[in-house]
């Protein structure tokens, strides 16, 4: 690829403003200085701007810890959105949510700039489920357990079987959907009778949302694990 592809795959800078570093002599690949901000590199190339290393990564993969109060979008004129929460270090990256968890609820969401794993894991195709921690408004029952796992009709959309797990305290729960169709979770739990008092997804397939990752956090993640975590599970 062109080095100043490179260079504004994994910066902030402008293509303008590495133009003018390179003309400056301030960006070195593997050991040289750099001729022409066209020149051609590889994406195992060593490059460094000013002595400090570039490291190359085209698309980034983050989760997040969503706190409620948010939008997953990536911009909204009444609310605040989950981008906002991006480190400064991710924000050229230009992410955007994969799938959406309702303004209220909390817990794992993952940003990314590469469409192809973004589709992936929101394809009811892919049979990947997101499981839920909920807190309901009244007990859950047994017989609760088999109206999930017989799959509900809905105006627009069939939900597929669900998976409804009881807790020691019958009004926490467990819930894992194969898709996420708008307020899904909560229309299911109002089908059986229940309010959703409170809601925070904990994994998707089986990328686990960490429990030391503080409300509002985010790290980075390695591509092949998150897709052999998400997608080796299906």
């Amino acid at each position: 690829m062109r080095l100043d592809k490179y260079i504004s795959d994994s910066t902030a800078y402008t293509r303008k403003e590495i133009k003018k570093l390179v003309r400056a002599g301030a960006v070195n690949v593997e050991g040289v200085t750099a001729s022409a901000a066209d020149m051609r590199v590889n994406e195992t190339d060593k490059v460094s701007i000013n002595g400090e290393t570039v490291r190359y990564a085209g698309q980034v993969y983050l989760m997040l810890n969503k706190p409620a109060g948010y939008i997953s979008a990536t911009e909204d004129r009444n609310y605040p959105v989950v981008t906002e929460l991006v480190p400064e270090e991710y924000a050229h990256y230009n992410v955007s949510p994969v799938g959406r968890l309702d303004i209220d609820t909390e817990g794992l969401l993952l940003l990314t700039n590469d469409g192809a794993f973004n589709h992936a894991v929101t394809s009811p195709k892919k049979n990947i489920y997101k499981r839920y921690f909920a807190r309901l408004s009244r007990p859950a029952e047994l017989a609760d357990v088999d109206v999930f796992a017989a799959g509900m009709e809905f105006k627009e959309f069939t939900a597929k079987p669900a998976v409804l797990e009881l807790t020691e305290d019958p009004r926490e729960v467990y819930i894992e959907i194969a898709e996420g169709k708008f307020h899904q979770v909560k229309r299911m739990c109002e089908r059986i009778g229940k309010t959703v008092l409170y809601l925070r997804r904990v994994a998707i397939g089986g990328l686990n949302l960490p429990d030391d990752l503080p409300s509002g956090g985010i790290v980075e993640c390695a591509r092949d694990e998150l897709k052999e975590k998400i997608f080796g599970s299906c």
